[in-house]
């Protein structure tokens, strides 16, 4: 089956305006050739004053021409513009549909698919790479079509006043175009994309940067959180530096080459006529140096627009991206779990699907068990906890919660069964109200309420005179990680659901507030199947069973008296190690 073009799978995005499309690039083409006629009736205006001096007064056509010239320019600028407001219309709709498609894909997307895009990239690929297809459309494809029928009727000219010069004229064009075609084709579109990657990271980094700004002036890590920003502004000066350094003896050929029909135009006519020349050769030269400024400057545009296509390329290429990746299945007759049980048998994960993030686990945590996973960075604990709340499905093996797999649970009882509070609290613009309801939209302000003092959120509410109405977020109050999570915590109370993950939920947590953040997940804990991964031991000493994990594969599991007695084992290393640190940081500050 042959390959839909970039051109008609953008153009499947118009629907009806798929016509207007057509439509502009027929008018930019006839604007163009309308906006050569002037330059023949310049012709014959110059002609005939030649024809009749030094008796200019016989000049009589001269009015007639020169208004039927300034006639067909400004025919051409109104097709022009006729042709622009058509192509407008249809990138608008294009890009709007664009937007919608990956909009409503996104949202079918699991919830590790997008963490893995990230906020940045995803905005900048409904933004930005959309944007630059509405402007490839709306302006890049007219001017094309413009380009081309500019080019078409100014070869037809210069070949039919003087083949000589018209091939002469023609020359330099040719080694423009050579040139240009070197600058514009596989390789530099690969490199394209090197530059949009580039540009796409550093913009990523960019908009988390700038997000965290008060919240990280706040707990003085402004040089840590800067680093990463500065290592992509980085990356993104070395890639420029070294593509202008590659590509300007290019430029300066091309520029050059482009810019010397003139030379050729006057040696030219030098050597052709060398022996003396009648008013019509000299009538014809003169025409050709007022014309082949044109061949020019079509050609710096169309080398413009190779360019632009390029980014076209890459801007699909990242759409694709989004818009081909898998949805989350849903089953079509859904099963409800029985319980709060959870069990993974032989599971298998790859994120690149060349390594896997974890492999062969099976384990089974029962219903009101309070778990945890622990072991080296990089086992394979966040990616364990993201299977069993579905933000990925695993390339083998199975997940069940409740005896009912996963893949059977209907997308929202899932949603509902499984609460998942991250080590980084996800608070939105918005009251403090209204980021805790986002666990139960429909609740009312008595158990927002009541979900805030279960979790030791009293103080945060009394400090801020607006109280539960205090605006947090963006251009509103910043609160502490604690202070935070405390919040996260309140709102997987108002939620309510039976299986509760909590990653590494205390990393962030100050002194002042570990002790309420602990005792606020004691009373989440109650009655529910608690799965918790900590690098601080300590939290999981109450733990009914800890699972350790290990690049990818489940090494050790027991109770914590099991684990911790067993000092040639690796929790029990994990132990002594923890506990070592905890001696030498009080040892410090005593």
């Amino acid at each position: 089956m042959k390959k839909q073009s970039n051109l008609s799978r953008l153009l499947d995005y118009a629907g009806t305006y798929r016509i207007l499309s057509y439509l502009s690039w027929v008018l930019a083409a006839a604007g163009a050739l309308l906006a050569l006629v002037p330059f023949w009736y310049i012709w014959r205006i110059l002609r005939e004053v030649i024809e009749v001096a030094p008796n200019y007064e016989n000049a009589v056509h001269v009015t007639h021409y020169g208004w039927m010239a300034v006639m067909f320019a400004f025919a051409a600028v109104l097709t022009y513009i006729a042709g622009l407001m058509c192509s407008h219309l249809t990138a608008f709709r294009i890009a709007t549909n664009l937007r919608l498609a990956m909009t409503k894909h996104i949202a079918t997307l699991p919830l590790g698919e997008i963490e893995q895009f990230g906020s940045g990239k995803l905005r900048r690929t409904i933004s930005e790479t959309t944007g630059a297809t509405e402007n490839y459309l709306a302006h890049q494809l007219p001017d094309k079509a413009r380009a081309v029928a500019t080019i078409a009727g100014l070869l037809t000219l210069l070949l039919a006043f003087d083949w000589r010069l018209g091939l002469l004229s023609l020359v330099p064009v040719a080694l423009a175009f050579a040139v240009m075609t070197s600058m514009t084709g596989k390789g530099m579109q690969e490199k394209m994309t090197q530059y949009q990657n580039a540009l796409a990271d550093m913009s990523g980094e960019a908009v988390e940067y700038v997000r965290g700004i008060p919240v990280v002036k706040t707990f003085g890590q402004t040089v840590f959180s800067f680093k990463k920003f500065k290592g992509a502004i980085d990356n993104y000066e070395r890639w420029v530096i070294a593509y202008t350094k590659q590509m300007r003896w290019p430029m300066t050929f091309y520029t050059l080459a482009v810019n010397s029909v003139f030379v050729f135009l006057i040696a030219g006519g030098f050597l052709f006529f060398r022996g003396g020349a009648d008013g019509g050769v000299l009538l014809n030269l003169l025409f050709y140096i007022i014309v082949t400024p044109v061949i020019s400057l079509t050609l710096t545009k169309l080398m413009f627009m190779s360019e632009n296509g390029m980014i076209v390329q890459d801007a699909i290429t990242r759409i694709d991206r989004v818009l081909q990746s898998p949805s989350l299945s849903q089953p079509s007759t859904p099963k409800h779990p029985k319980d709060s049980s959870v069990m993974l048998d032989q599971v298998t994960f790859s994120y690149d699907g060349t390594k896997n993030a974890v492999e062969n686990i099976f384990l089974s945590i029962g219903a009101g068990q309070t778990v945890a996973f622990v072991g080296p960075s990089g086992g394979g604990k966040s990616t364990l906890a993201a299977l069993i709340a579905r933000f990925f499905d695993p390339q083998s093996g199975s997940i069940s919660v409740g005896g009912v797999n996963v893949k059977d649970i209907e997308k929202n009882e899932m949603m509902n069964t499984v609460s998942f509070v991250f080590q980084n609290s996800h608070l939105v613009k918005g009251t403090i109200l209204d980021n805790v309801r986002m666990g139960k939209p429909d609740a009312v302000d008595e158990e927002v309420l009541a979900a805030l003092r279960a979790a030791q959120c009293t103080d945060i509410i009394e400090k801020f005179p607006d109280g539960v109405h205090t605006v947090i977020g963006s251009q509103g109050i910043y609160l502490s990680g604690g202070e935070a999570q405390r919040l996260a915590i309140a709102r997987a109370m108002l939620k309510n659901a039976p299986v509760l993950i909590l990653d590494e939920a205390t990393a962030f947590a100050d002194p002042d507030n570990e002790t309420k953040v602990q005792a606020a997940f004691n009373e989440l804990a109650k009655g529910r199947t608690v799965i918790m991964i900590a690098h601080r031991l300590s939290t999981i000493v109450n733990a009914d069973r800890i699972f350790v994990l290990n690049e990818g594969h489940l090494s050790e599991s027991g109770s914590f008296a099991e684990l911790s007695g067993k000092k040639d084992s690796l929790f029990g290393t994990m132990w002594q190690d923890y506990q070592q640190s905890v001696r030498w940081k009080v040892e410090k500050e005593v």
